[in-house]
């Protein structure tokens, strides 16, 4: 894309440079970050050398009309068309690959289009374009699932929605979802299942897949049934009850064949459910981006806004932390990691006709006690059935056996369905590999396992003839409710702010499914993942909507956050905040409360003094619902640095019936004292046996090496010499993956890429670049000197200034 020269001219040039008689001099350079001139932010990673096309979603700094609208502007839509057609054809013009697909102006400003990843650059670069982001699969957020015939199901199956305090809100409150509307941005939704279709009007949603007004999941080939069971949990009213089972739904299928879709179609899809008039939405969808700023958190912090409460899923990359992904890194909407319902553990202790014993034998999963407990009744035959396939079990008599099964390949959930399928009594899973395997409560026969030493003692005790087992199996503990060691943790980079929000079950979640069998079409299934706990907030805020409509989102998300459960794990430790959120919901008490703090965690911030307190004045609010006078005592507790955290704050903690009181605090922190990372705490806000507790965090230093994309570099300047060598000096906020040095026209046009640095340290760094060659081939003209800096995946773009060559 370079200038073509006369070779002529080439000679006349080089001649006067080798005399000196031509000179080299740049106009006017800012000095600070906040004077140079800044390109559009590209985030995610391309091959600028590659002609191969990749789809992204375009930001533009014009606002959306709902942005507008709360940035207290007006925004005509006509307007903002113009604006962005603008943009686009400027596009073209600098792009000229692009193949733009769809357009956006409502939750988010933009469009997406097609682009060679050789042109992002200049499209990055066109004026008017705020960011560029990669158009990335969304997945459904599942992680294991089996599907149940219909003749098995019974109402109790579905214990997660009393678990919640659900029936109570039927039952006590008459709140039951009555007139308001549940957007299901998903796989679709099957509005024909019996236990749904009376949750479904004329107008079904749209399907941004096919493009057309028929939301069902898909049918043929790489056929789903996702949207539909988050569909049942939040409003069924059949053999399964929902959480709000005379809520309206809404269907958007913006995830097609395997449960999998773009960007550009689930922002397309949250948009269109605010046009509709959703009251709340549910998006059991992520990817693995930990950004609040990436397009589909835009979307839903703009939907949440406008008043629509979006609940999202929290993601299944646990149990580390920071693997939260978007939308569940959005900065308002509710998002939700997955737990699992109490349940009784056992011990057991397993023995085989020669009198060995299997020190590793423990309960992994049953389908109730009574069929657990009857493996205590003497002994039984097994059998080697492999890896449990249904094939394994062709012409094996399993009736009234124990199966002896291989881990591996298959599900755990499908090995016990196959094994009870062929008449067994119970199975044995032993370990592939070493190590402990997981509990999988639920399963269809009672189901021991053990480790691979022991399985591989079992199947020698076979081929030396002795082919019984017996067991001896006695009640332990009670479990509580605890967290699912997929569900993904926090925080969220940037923002430093506590995810999930809240928690709640996402574990055997029994609801209702397409069975795409002709026949029989219309079955049930229990599903793992956030995909299932996201869905029992959303019915959750749709009780709360109904019975409290005068509430803005953010108080639906504190009630719900406020009066949520602390949970522990199996030594009895509360689990961290980024683990649980502020706890499992429960939603009768947030029905019920008489207190709101909204928002429901609170962030310090981060803290960075090198030596002496840093002190910080900061706030929040306690809004007192009831109709009496009402004192509270507050405490601040962290559960690691103490020594080195203070936090004062204001005596005066009463609130007026019908009123909200500010409540102010002084922050003291003593970086030096203590490590960098996140240090966790509660506020804890105490009226008579009214007790909430606020989740809390704060930052010393730079804990994860997170940056802030709009801040890498701090300024930068250069000098040109008369031998056209680049004298640049830059200094960067944070260590840096690259920075290019390339020279455009008009910042419009990319004409050479002049140098690349590599790893680059924090603070001032120092270039030298001999741009005489490239200089001399373009010959005289103004360009402008363009630095694209990188780190951890993104890039931004500066015009550090400009080079004339007379």
């Amino acid at each position: 894309m370079r200038k073509a020269l006369s070779k002529p001219i080439l000679i006349l040039l080089t001649i006067m440079l080798a005399f000196g008689t031509m000179g080299f001099s740049h106009g006017d350079l800012q000095t600070n970050s906040g004077d140079l001139q800044r390109l559009g932010t590209i985030h995610g990673e391309f091959d600028h050398d590659s002609e191969e096309t990749v789809t992204v979603m375009v930001e533009i700094t014009e606002r959306s009309v709902l942005d507008a609208k709360h940035n207290n502007e007006q925004q005509d839509r006509g307007d903002l068309a113009a604006t962005r057609e603008q943009i686009m054809n400027d596009v073209s013009d600098a792009a000229p690959s692009s193949e733009f697909a769809r357009e956006y102006d409502y939750v988010f400003s933009g469009f997406s289009v097609e682009v060679k990843q050789n042109e992002l650059r200049s499209l990055a670069a066109v004026d008017g374009i705020k960011a560029v982001y990669p158009n990335v699969e969304h997945q459904a957020e599942v992680i294991e699932s089996t599907e149940i015939g219909a003749h098995e199901i019974s109402p109790n199956m579905m214990d997660s929605a009393p678990h919640i305090g659900a029936d109570q809100a039927w039952d006590d409150l008459g709140v039951t979802g009555e007139g308001v509307t549940v957007a299901v941005i998903d796989t679709g939704v099957d509005y024909t299942h019996p236990d749904l279709e009376q949750a479904f009007g004329d107008y079904k949603g749209w399907d941004f897949v096919d493009n057309n007004d028929d939301p069902q999941e898909t049918q043929v080939g790489d056929v789903t049934n996702h949207g539909t069971h988050v569909a049942g949990t939040v409003a069924a009213d059949g053999l399964i009850k929902g959480v709000a089972p005379d809520a309206t739904l809404l269907a958007y299928r913006v995830l097609g064949p395997g449960g999998s879709g773009a960007t550009q179609d689930v922002v397309a899809g949250i948009e269109r459910a605010v046009e509709d008039g959703a009251d709340v939405m549910n998006l059991s969808l992520g990817n693995t981006s930990n950004d609040p700023d990436f397009a589909t958190s835009i979307a839903v912090d703009t939907a949440m806004a406008e008043g629509v409460v979006a609940v999202v899923s929290n993601g299944n990359s646990g149990p580390e932390d920071w693997t939260v992904g978007s939308p569940g890194t959005s900065r308002d909407a509710i998002s939700v990691g997955a737990t699992e319902l109490p349940y009784m553990t056992y011990d057991a202790s397993v023995s085989t006709e020669s009198g060995h014993d299997y020190a590793s034998a423990n309960v992994m999963g049953h389908p109730g006690e009574e069929p657990l407990m009857a493996l205590n009744e003497g002994e039984f035959e097994y059998k080697d059935v492999g890896l449990g396939a249904p094939s394994d079990f062709e012409g094996v008599d399993m009736e009234g056996k124990v199966a002896l099964i291989e881990r591996g390949e298959y599900p755990f959930v499908e090995k016990a369905e196959n094994a009870a399928a062929a008449g067994a009594v119970g199975a044995v899973i032993y370990n592939n590999v070493p190590g402990e395997q997981p509990d999988v409560p639920g399963l269809a026969v009672p189901t021991i396992k053990m480790s691979q030493d022991d399985g591989a003692l079992m199947l020698q005790e076979l081929e030396e003839g002795n082919n019984t087992v017996s067991f001896d199996i006695s009640q332990g503990d009670m479990m509580g409710e605890t967290v699912a060691d997929f569900s993904s943790r926090g925080p969220v980079t940037d923002t430093w702010m506590i995810k999930p929000d809240v928690s709640a079950p996402g574990v055997n979640i029994v609801s209702t499914i397409p069975t795409h069998n002709p026949e029989d079409p219309y079955g049930y299934g229990a599903f793992n993942g956030t995909s299932m706990s996201a869905p029992h907030v959303a019915g959750a805020a749709a009780l709360l909507v109904e019975a409290n409509p005068e509430w803005n989102t953010q108080e639906v998300k504190g009630a719900l956050m406020n009066t949520s459960e602390a949970l522990y794990d199996a030594n009895g430790d509360r689990y961290p905040n980024n683990t649980q959120g502020a706890g499992s919901i429960r939603v009768y008490d947030a029905l019920t409360t008489e207190t709101l703090m909204a928002p429901g965690s609170h962030s310090f911030g981060t803290f960075e003094k090198d030596n002496g307190r840093q002190v910080e004045r900061q706030h929040f609010e306690i809004q007192n619902l009831s109709d009496e006078r009402k004192r509270f005592d507050m405490d601040v507790e962290f559960f690691d640095g103490e020594d080195h955290i203070k936090v004062n704050t204001s005596n005066n903690l009463n609130v007026n019936p019908g009123q909200t009181q500010q409540v102010n605090m002084n922050v003291q922190v003593d970086a030096s004292g203590l490590e960098p990372g996140y240090y966790e705490g509660l506020i804890t806000l105490t009226h008579d046996e009214e007790v909430i507790e606020i989740p809390t965090i704060l930052f010393v230093q730079d804990p994860n090496e997170v940056f802030d994309l709009l801040d890498l570099m701090e300024s930068g300047t250069f000098d040109i010499d008369e031998n056209g060598v680049i004298d640049a000096t830059l200094d960067f906020n944070y260590d840096i993956d690259y920075v290019d040095f390339e020279l455009w026209l008009l910042a419009l046009l990319p004409l050479a890429q002049l140098d690349s640095f590599y790893d680059l340290p924090a603070g001032e760094n120092h270039f030298e670049i001999d741009a005489y060659d490239t200089l001399v081939s373009l010959g005289p003209g103004t360009y402008d000197l363009i630095v694209w800096v990188g780190k951890d995946g993104e890039e931004e773009g500066w015009i550090l200034g400009s080079i004339t060559l007379e």
